[in-house]
């Protein structure tokens, strides 16, 4: 909106001085908010000038038995107009009788005139006119220079609904919304304590957002908090219209393909990521919720397995480990074994393999780059078309093309089984912008496979750990626990311990370890010894 870039141009969010833009030289010129003036006139043709060219604007005017003209501004359909008309206009003009001799504001409060919550008394029209583009009412009443703001926001919001990316068998059917107010309040319900701290801030010179940080205090380490703040105060920008605006911002190493912030839309995970001592950054206008810090473990990690019976999460924990070293290196190793080392294959499988490869015109790395970006550019089609299409698609590109491709002898049979597990393989990865990062690493190892095969392969792996090695989030190695080693946080990482067993949070989030007493299931004992 226009009136919006008006105000920030003459006013930066944290009060940082004006910044004087060349390009709007010709505009109108900038008007000062008149400090602390009792006159309505005065303050009402400011903010008309303010608020200018804004059909979405609207100024209430009505008057009180004492003869006071008051004005009741908000934008249309981000408030509760029924009971802004019903609590406000019609309780000061039924209550404006009981006004004389007394200090309006003072009757309003105490005498409880108006029957609205978080109503506030300001004097500064700049926050007047945030509070009004923040989904407030502002009312301003002749001969007294102070005014009231009102939260009765009312705009339309998505309703809760399951996650739609992060489903589970027994967890929780919860799943964030565009609204944080609703977002912060299914944090609340699930952890009651006084520790949960949420300090707000507000981001995008332009959009004012609200970032939320939540924290555990005395869980959450004082020095992570620090580090956080400190990052997000470098923050200046136009705009902050999602959480990924502020991801690649605060990020410790921008350049890398894994990232190194967890992301996700399940308050259960959020609440988890907390009582182990992490940092939740919530933006309001997006339903996806940053956690830091984070490490590769964790990043393999998913709901449902802390939700099954730990013997089953280990089982689907190992194979979700062997599908993602199979995401990265599957293609590579049968270029590698094809090329250069065809008698690691068995005898009766080569032949096959050579059969199927005698009427193929390409070599290995070709096949497979051509078959790797149409399945990469049928997966893009599938996540944009229409749902209602995208089986159809799905159907046609993987049965119809890769057949005819086959038949045409364009492509052998076994690279469009590898190809297909590997794509089957990529999808197990639960989180997606990691499985992205090894979707992209694919291809510079498939490169490295053809030119020196598995020696190729071990190099460009022994690269890409040593890259792992040296990232940290917020100061957290992101291979921990594994490299480097912390025993203690073992219990969680290759395998998941019964809940019984972990006695201890991770030691290197944390400097409160203890999560639990050493033995809850001691009733085992008392069972036998009363028998």
């Amino acid at each position: 909106m226009p009136f919006i870039r008006k105000l920030q141009r003459r006013k930066l969010s944290g009060g940082d001085k004006p910044r004087k833009n060349p390009s709007s030289s010709k505009s109108k010129p900038e008007s000062s908010a008149p400090a602390a003036d009792p006159s309505l006139s005065v303050r009402f043709n400011w903010l008309k000038q303010e608020l200018m060219d804004s059909s979405d604007i609207i100024y209430r005017e009505f008057t009180i038995s004492t003869g006071q003209r008051c004005v009741l501004v908000y934008v249309r359909g981000m408030i509760a107009q029924d009971s802004a008309q019903q609590f406000i206009v019609r309780s000061l003009q039924r209550e404006s009788a009981q006004l004389k001799d007394k200090d309006i504001y003072e009757f309003l409060f105490e005498d409880e005139a108006l029957s609205v919550s978080q109503a506030t008394v300001i004097e500064d029209l700049d926050q007047g006119v945030q509070a009004v583009l923040n989904a407030g009412a502002l009312l301003l009443i002749d001969g007294d220079s102070r005014m009231m703001t009102f939260s009765i926001s009312a705009y339309p919001t998505r309703g809760i609904d399951e996650a739609p990316n992060e489903s589970v068998i027994r967890g929780s059917r919860e799943a964030f919304i565009e609204d944080l107010e609703k977002n912060m309040t299914m944090i609340r319900r699930r952890i009651k304590s006084p520790q949960l701290k949420t300090p707000a801030v507000n981001k995008g010179r332009e959009t004012h957002t609200s970032v939320v940080l939540a924290y555990v205090e005395g869980v959450c380490k004082p020095e992570l908090l620090k580090e956080m703040k400190r990052r997000l105060s470098y923050v200046d920008m136009d705009g902050v219209l999602g959480s990924a605006y502020l991801e690649e911002v605060i990020e410790d190493n921008p350049y890398s393909p894994f990232p190194q912030l967890q992301y996700t839309e399940r308050p259960d995970v959020v609440c988890a990521a907390l009582l182990e001592g992490r940092i939740a950054v919530f933006v309001d206008g997006s339903p996806i919720v940053l956690i830091a810090p984070v490490t590769l473990p964790m990043l393999l990690q998913s709901a449902e397995d802390y939700y099954q019976r730990y013997v089953a999460a280990n089982w689907i924990r190992w194979i979700r480990y062997f599908f993602v070293f199979a995401s990265l290196t599957l293609p590579s190793i049968y270029i590698a074994v094809t090329t250069f080392h065809p008698e690691m294959i068995p005898s009766q499988l080569l032949i096959t393999i050579a059969a199927s490869r005698e009427i193929v015109p390409f070599p290995a790395l070709w096949e497979a780059f051509a078959m790797e970006l149409a399945f990469e550019a049928l997966r893009e089609a599938s996540i944009r078309i229409p749902k209602s299409i995208g089986q159809a698609v799905s159907i046609i590109g993987a049965l119809i093309i890769g057949t005819a491709a086959v038949q045409a002898g364009i492509v052998s049979a076994a690279m469009v089984i590898i190809v297909s597990l590997t794509g089957i393989a990529s999808f197990i990865i639960p989180h997606f912008d990691l499985g992205l990062a090894f979707r992209l690493l694919r291809f510079p190892i498939m490169i490295l496979a053809s030119m020196f095969g598995l020696y190729g392969v071990t190099c460009g792996m022994i690269l890409i750990y040593i890259h792992l090695v040296n990232m940290r989030s917020f100061g957290v190695p992101y291979l921990s626990p594994i490299a480097p080693l912390v025993t203690e946080d073992l219990g969680d990482t290759l395998l998941r311990a019964p809940w019984w067993k972990m006695h201890k949070r991770p030691v290197q989030l944390t400097n409160n370890e203890v999560r639990q007493s050493d033995n809850p299931r001691a009733w085992v004992k008392e069972k036998g010894e009363l028998e």
